[in-house]
């Protein structure tokens, strides 16, 4: 069985599987997730493919000269510089600029190189435009983001969308962090506390961190999977239709020319219905 606290993600996972099937054709991958659901999966590829590829992970927090001195500490590729005097005498080291970075990285990688990049989402232009060069070159990057933004790197690469974790998954999560925490849950508390938690296994952590700090639980969950509706528009239409047939079968004028026109009232609603467009993700 996968593991809970993974989000139901690990090495035996179909989605795992196919994030490593695009690495291995030569494609470079976006992962889509809620915040939450992504679990432990770049530290897995960092283990599964260490052998193979020489790679390299950060997650890009404002400061593009700590994201590429990051990158490069992992590449094995140097980040200062020899100093000199005005003799030309060596005097020590300085620090490689950012653009000095990006050119000695660039110029040390190749299809043997895997990039793992979390919250891709912060990536800037300047770094984004940088990876495009890269991927132009055979070099893999795999990124990770809650939906694509749509635009330049992004668009080239293979999507893959992680399947949400199933209700028993949720549920084992939920206990496995009560009891890391010392707290006793009883199935029909863990019950009443799955609701609010959806399906993503980061929001099923916090509830049950809220549960042992006596925090209320009773607003509005947090998670963005929706109620289903529809069999309840099918019934009221139902309703509509049977009505319309009893003011038929009565010689009941007002009562055929209301069921008829809430029928064709709730059909029309129905349609509209289905008229969507992006759909939110947790983070």
């Amino acid at each position: 069985m996968p593991s809970a606290d993974a989000g139901g993600l690990d090495e035996r996972s179909a989605d795992f599987q196919k994030v490593c099937a695009a690495i291995e054709s030569g494609s470079s991958v976006l992962v889509l997730a809620e915040l939450g659901m992504v679990g432990d999966m770049p530290k897995q590829l960092v283990k599964r493919y260490s052998s193979e590829f020489a790679i390299a992970t950060a997650i890009y927090k404002g400061s593009g000269k700590r994201f590429f001195v990051r990158l490069a500490e992992q590449l094995d590729i140097p980040t200062t510089e020899d100093k000199y005097d005005k003799n030309g005498e060596p005097c020590g080291e300085r620090a490689l600029t950012m653009d000095q970075l990006k050119d000695e990285i660039a110029e040390n990688v190749g299809p043997q190189t895997l990039f793992i990049l979390p919250e891709a989402k912060r990536l800037s232009t300047g770094i984004r435009y940088w990876l495009e060069d890269l991927i132009n070159m055979g070099v893999r990057v795999c990124c990770f983001a809650a939906a694509n933004p749509g635009k330049d790197i992004f668009l080239e690469m293979l999507e893959i969308e992680l399947e949400l974790p199933t209700d028993q998954i949720i549920r084992e999560t939920m206990q496995a962090e009560a009891e890391r925490l010392g707290l006793q849950l009883s199935k029909s508390r863990l019950a009443e506390l799955q609701p609010l938690a959806g399906r993503n296994p980061m929001l099923a952590r916090k509830v049950v961190r809220n549960e042992r700090l006596g925090l209320n639980q009773e607003a509005s969950p947090q998670h963005t999977q929706y109620v289903v509706v529809m069999p309840i528009v099918v019934a009221c239409l139902m309703a509509f239709g049977i009505v319309r047939f009893i003011g038929m079968g009565t010689q009941n004028k007002s009562l055929y020319i209301f069921g008829g026109t809430a029928l064709v009232a709730g059909m029309t609603m129905k349609q509209l219905g289905q008229v969507r467009g992006a759909r939110k993700r947790l983070g």
